[in-house]
């Protein structure tokens, strides 16, 4: 009888420990708490499209200046900072989406854009890292030329707001 207790009370306390899988939300960042500071350089470009890599990194820093604690700084010097977010625009593809089958153009489009980032803390050591975020974005073409107004560049904006809440997400939440 006495053994059974024993045995129960091993297991009771080996399920308390092993835990339920739920966690308070920012309780397994990668960041470690000795980070108070953050560099984000402008993102690599390896496309051909123009300025992807800003807004991808102006709405980074946005996220981390509202969302986190962490004080970004000057990515001039990176060495002033506790770790260094490196990131790289590797495609951006703008596709046709639907047609007008009255004129046989394009009346919407698929912006995709993958990204690779990389969080280094400065000793090198990597706190973060994924090489495949994809992210896409339809917009509606002009038909009429007298008012044409380019859409891709305001759907890349809100893509970027997109990938900047998944990244900060993804940083801080290790889900």
């Amino acid at each position: 009888m006495e053994t059974m207790f024993r045995s129960a009370g091993l297991l009771m306390l080996a399920m308390l420990l092993a835990g339920c899988g739920y966690h308070v939300a920012g309780s397994a960042a990668h960041i470690p708490a000795g980070v108070r500071t953050l560099a984000v350089p402008i993102f690599v470009n390896d496309t051909q499209s123009y300025h992807t890599e800003v807004a991808l990194t102006d709405a980074v820093i946005h996220e981390l200046n509202t969302r986190t604690k962490y004080r970004i700084v000057s990515a001039d010097n990176p060495a002033d900072a506790d770790a260094l977010l490196r990131g790289t625009v590797v495609d951006e593809n703008i596709a046709p989406l639907t047609y007008d089958s009255t004129t046989g153009q394009s009346s919407s489009y698929l912006v995709t854009i993958t990204a690779a980032v990389v969080l280094k803390a400065g000793d090198g050591q990597v706190l973060y890292q994924n090489s495949q975020y994809t992210f896409r974005q339809q917009y509606q073409s002009t038909q009429d030329l007298a008012s044409f107004i380019q859409e891709d560049s305001p759907a890349v904006k809100r893509l970027s707001r997109d990938f900047a809440q998944a990244l900060v997400n993804d940083m801080l939440e290790s889900f």
